[in-house]
């Protein structure tokens, strides 16, 4: 009882653990960000502090007692990431106003005229439950409205030998009904205009994050361009593996990254975790190059064609006693017709309790009949009504016959158009090198307000990224991670995305009280019948009933001998005689029980 009692505790505390599991792992991450965080601010000041301070600091830190399991909340001041390095854009918001950006003054095309103006509304502030004080960003702050905003960049971006890397943050803090919160970089042609930026104008590259109802999606599109027919065809990289829906419905900032390399390989990023990745030339939707052969669709099946791989058999021939007319069920002539079957008493027969309603118009209506209901006369018979033998299946019944199935002698195939020589083929090995692009541009649609974007960089060195990213995200991941809710709370968080775990805690706090209350209530020892005694030495001894029969002897005797005393000597010598018997009958019993014993087998065979 007390092992079933642990290995039930172990079980529930097991469950407790496998649920906290993931809310463990994210607090740690969001520890080791801290601490990350925390190490690049202090490197980045490192010119301004003295080495004695950092000294007494690390000396104050050895001497923290090591009991403390809970480290104390990092203090997180705001500092506006300065891009250092090869960039080609890069904007914080932080300056609190839109310089440099420029609001689309047109109207969508395929749009009904009440909502085809972008008249979307953007603003800088910072977000509505900000952790860091000072930290602005682009806002999205209407809804069911076209936004249409964007920024030239710094220069040009050619695809070359070096790689392209495109970040920024996004935070959804009212949730995501339906809307996108991707980007597009602009392709450089002479006629982009900004103020006229719409859904049309051509772009390079679309990147970011789009929801609608229930899909989840991560988009990664780019054009490329025919090298035969000069036309733009969009490319969209494979849906991601990871599940996606967090991202959406955390209300955390989330850094998205995209990496293209001159080797044709992409990596797509959220909070700088691989979610997606794959190469242009094979994971893109269509594929970057053509067939090289094409079916002729001036091609057409000959009128002859057999593509019938089975005929019948021209040489078949139904049987003669083959009846077709033959019933699959008939009448079974060896049924009885049940006793007391009620051939005359009908199934149903009118409710005598029924009455005709008040407003019964028979004219409208037609003549009333009450409402049919079981014949009582029914239930104490086998039947009522006419009585039919049961059908049965006709053993001599054999359906239409048909010819049997042979292979087709003349069978061709399944016909296909002939193959010709794709005449748009073209071979591009290298679609790494797109149409470059020269603005940064969001065209969005979305039913839910209060997007918030933050620190867009775009760059061709991975360590300039780097440093980009651990002052600016890096540094409000610490700030979102010291403001963290306790053990409780991230546990009903959790319970919320994952309503099962609220049958692991119900279990593992129910479980152990109900055995506990089993284990204390039902836990007593049963009295012990005197037969349980039987075993409990080594010393084998007798069954009770053959002690009780002993002692109903030892009575007899004694009332033999107290009569005794008024007999005569004969009569006392016959009854002690029979004493006698009864004495060695008792002992030859005795005997025989103890050979019977388990105990005295177990004591001759050792």
């Amino acid at each position: 009882m007390h092992q079933k009692f642990l290995l039930f505790i172990l079980l529930g505390a097991g469950l407790l653990c496998l649920s906290l599991a993931p809310v463990s792992q994210a607090q740690d991450q969001d520890e080791d960000m801290e601490v990350d965080v925390e190490d690049d601010l202090d490197l980045g000041l490192a010119g301004t502090e003295d080495d004695e301070e950092e000294e007494l600091e690390g000396d104050e830190q050895d001497e923290a007692p090591p009991a403390s399991k809970t480290p104390a909340a990092p203090k997180v001041t705001y500092r506006a990431p300065e891009p250092m390095g090869e960039h080609f854009f890069a904007e914080s918001f932080d300056r609190g106003t839109l310089d440099g950006w420029f609001l689309s003054k047109a109207k969508k095309d395929d749009a009904d005229e009440e909502i085809a103006k972008y008249d979307g509304i953007w603003a800088v502030e910072e977000m509505k439950d900000s952790k860091l004080p000072g930290d602005k960003g682009l806002v999205l702050k209407s809804r069911a409205k076209h936004h249409a905003i964007s920024a030239q960049l710094l220069r040009p971006f050619t695809f070359d030998t070096m790689p392209l890397i495109i970040q920024y943050e996004v935070n959804f803090q009212s949730g995501i009904d339906c809307g996108g919160a991707y980007i597009k970089l602009l392709t450089e042609t002479p006629e982009l205009d900004l103020d006229q930026f719409v859904d049309k104008t051509p772009y390079t590259i679309m990147f970011g994050p789009d929801k609608c109802g229930e899909d989840y999606k991560l988009h990664f599109i780019f054009r490329h361009k025919n090298p035969k027919t000069g036309e733009y065809e969009e490319k969209h990289a494979k849906k991601p593996d990871a599940d996606l829906r967090s991202y959406f419905t955390d209300k955390k900032t989330h850094l998205y990254t995209l990496v293209v390399n001159n080797d044709n390989s992409f990596e797509v990023l959220v909070d700088q975790t691989v979610v997606n990745s794959g190469n242009l030339l094979k994971d893109m939707t269509p594929p970057v190059n053509p067939p090289a052969e094409i079916e002729d669709a001036d091609d057409h099946k000959p009128e002859d064609w057999d593509e019938r791989p089975k005929i019948q058999d021209p040489d078949a021939v139904k049987p003669e006693d083959w009846d077709e007319d033959a019933p699959a069920q008939i009448p079974d002539e060896d049924a009885v017709k049940p006793d007391g079957w009620l051939d005359n008493e009908p199934e149903y027969v009118g409710d005598p309790d029924g009455l005709k309603p008040d407003d019964w118009d028979e004219d409208m209506d037609g003549e009333w009949e009450a409402p049919q209901i079981p014949n009582p006369a029914c239930e104490s018979s086998p039947g009522c009504g006419p009585w039919k033998r049961p059908m049965i299946d006709n053993p001599n019944y054999k359906g239409k016959w048909k010819p049997s199935m042979i292979d087709n002698p003349n069978y061709q195939g399944i016909w296909k158009p002939r193959k010709i020589p794709n005449p748009n083929y073209f071979e591009d090995l290298q679609p790494f090198r797109m149409t470059p692009f020269s603005a940064l541009g969001l065209e969005l649609w979305s039913m839910t307000s209060d997007i918030f974007f933050d620190n867009f960089f775009i760059t061709n060195d991975r360590n300039t990224a780097d440093r980009w990213t651990a002052d600016g995200w890096g540094l409000k991941k610490a700030a979102e991670g010291a403001a963290e809710p306790g053990l409780a709370a991230q546990m009903l968080n959790a319970a919320e995305e994952r309503p099962w775990l609220w049958i692991v805690y119900v279990l593992t706090v129910a479980l152990p009280l109900v055995l506990i209350v089993v284990f204390c209530c039902t836990g007593k020892d049963k009295k012990k019948s005197p037969a349980a005694e039987y075993k409990k030495t080594d010393e084998p001894q007798p069954d009770v009933k053959e002690e009780e029969d002993e002692e109903e002897g030892e009575e007899k005797t004694e009332e033999a001998k107290n009569s005794s005393e008024d007999k005569s000597d004969e009569e006392v010598a016959a009854a002690e005689e029979e004493d006698g018997e009864k004495e060695a009958t008792t002992d030859e019993k005795e005997d025989d029980i103890l050979r019977r014993s388990p105990r005295s087998r177990k004591v001759r065979k050792d």
